[in-house]
């Protein structure tokens, strides 16, 4: 009988390097995500929701997508790596935190994740790590980046002595 494969089950603080990286596979933000969101988190601007607002008031022309909601679906699309499913332990704090350039409606998001820094914690069961993120739409134009901090359990001593 083989082993049981429970899937993605996340990087111990000891497997990550600076300077690994990662990179998602791509979602397209739609109309539907940016109307659910604005319903679910109250936020009810103009500038999302009336199209001919837009058309009159709006810089960007167009539809675009909240910064709030470029943000959790960047987030859903690096936690759907498995990087840290049940290594993960706390997302510590972000970063400079910038949205460079918008992301309408239609565009198609892929994020990079790069290990920047890490350091052992005082506590012997987890570490920091610093995860440098950065958002690209289909044509390559950075939409948001940020330095994401988590706290990353280390692996068991049990385990350590057999990796």
């Amino acid at each position: 009988m083989g082993r049981e494969l429970k899937g993605p089950t996340g990087l111990y603080f000891e497997d990550l390097e600076v300077g690994d990286v990662a990179t998602t596979m791509s979602r397209t933000i739609t109309e539907a995500d940016i109307v659910n969101f604005m319903g679910v988190s109250g936020i009810f601007e103009e500038l999302h929701m009336s199209v001919e607002y837009i058309k009159k008031n709006s810089m960007f022309g167009q539809r675009v997508s909240p910064g709030p909601l470029t943000f959790i679906i960047a987030e859903g699309l690096a936690v759907q790596l498995g990087l840290i499913h049940h290594t993960g332990m706390a997302l510590l704090g972000m970063n400079e935190v910038r949205w460079p350039a918008p992301t309408y409606c239609g565009d198609t998001i892929t994020v990079s994740m790069e290990v920047t820094s890490k350091r052992e914690s005082s506590k012997p069961d987890r570490g920091v790590v610093i995860f440098k993120h950065i958002i690209r739409k289909q044509d390559g134009t950075v939409v948001m980046e940020m330095d994401k901090v988590r706290l990353i359990r280390r692996r068991p001593a049990a385990d350590a002595q057999t990796h």
